[in-house]
């Protein structure tokens, strides 16, 4: 894996930072299942212990699913999503650790993969202190799956539409953060998972009220964009992906400061 050229910038909004265009976070993500209560609690209670992963690492999320929002796949419920981020590379010890090693008893790895940042589509508000001290919201994970024929498209589309939108929405306070990732490589893949994507967005919202993204990207695309604002842009988008799985989730752990900071003070 080659290193990320890490140039710097940020929107107009001057209550958020993103990674632009010739930048890159790499992030390895796992999708895991715990067969019972300790396996939960020992999985749990691991996910704190980060340091080691090395001078690249910014931290680390663990999430636990709460629900399904929407789903066009049925493949079981997994209980956990992981997510360790590194500004520059994965080293291949904590491949081996997180990856390749025998993991607690009921502990099930589903999916492991190498996750990097969309341009311009990862956005923090500055002084980002992460979602458990807000109730009302809950940590969203849309997992899509983008026709390969389309991959470029689509990543322009996020470009110019959709993290410039989301990113008035992180300034307003109506989306936590917003993280679009594109999946680099898969890792490991445990063929009862029964479902696949090559994009993964996170975000934190409202959850009581969330009715999915359209009330609230709908203004501020007609910002944006002259192609009819949501209704126009996603019209673009249905046509090239489908969404396996779309979930609401607790955090269990958001040790991910740091991600925001590094992004602010190379901005």
């Amino acid at each position: 894996m080659t290193k990320s050229n890490l140039a710097m910038g940020a929107f107009n909004e001057p209550e958020i930072v993103s990674i632009e265009q010739d930048a890159r976070l790499v992030v390895l993500a796992r999708t895991l299942d715990t067969k019972s209560v300790d396996a939960k609690e020992t999985l749990e209670q691991a996910a704190s212990e980060w340091s080691r992963f090395g001078d690249t690492c910014l931290g680390r999320a663990l999430y636990r699913h709460h629900s399904i929002f929407k789903s066009q796949s049925d493949a079981p419920i997994w209980s956990h999503a992981e997510f360790v981020y590194f500004r520059d590379i994965v080293p291949n010890e904590v491949v081996d650790q997180l990856v390749t090693s025998r993991l607690p008893s009921d502990v099930h790895l589903l999916r492991a993969e190498i996750l990097v940042t969309t341009p311009a589509s990862f956005v923090f508000p500055r002084g980002w202190a992460g979602s458990a001290h807000r109730p009302d919201r809950k940590p969203s994970l849309e997992y899509i799956d983008v026709d390969p024929a389309f991959l470029s498209e689509y990543r322009e589309i996020m470009r110019r539409y959709i993290g410039p939108a989301a990113s008035k929405l992180v300034a307003v306070g109506k989306l936590g953060t917003f993280r679009t990732m594109e999946t680099a490589a898969v890792l490991f893949q445990d063929p009862s998972l029964g479902t696949k994507w090559n994009q993964v967005h996170l975000s934190e919202v409202d959850a009581e009220n969330f009715q999915g993204f359209g009330q609230e990207f709908d203004a501020a695309l007609r910002e944006i964009s002259t192609d009819g604002g949501f209704a126009g842009v996603f019209a673009g988008l249905d046509r090239m992906r489908t969404i396996p799985r779309w979930t609401l989730n607790d955090p269990v752990l958001e040790l991910d400061t740091a991600v925001g900071e590094w992004i602010a003070a190379m901005g």
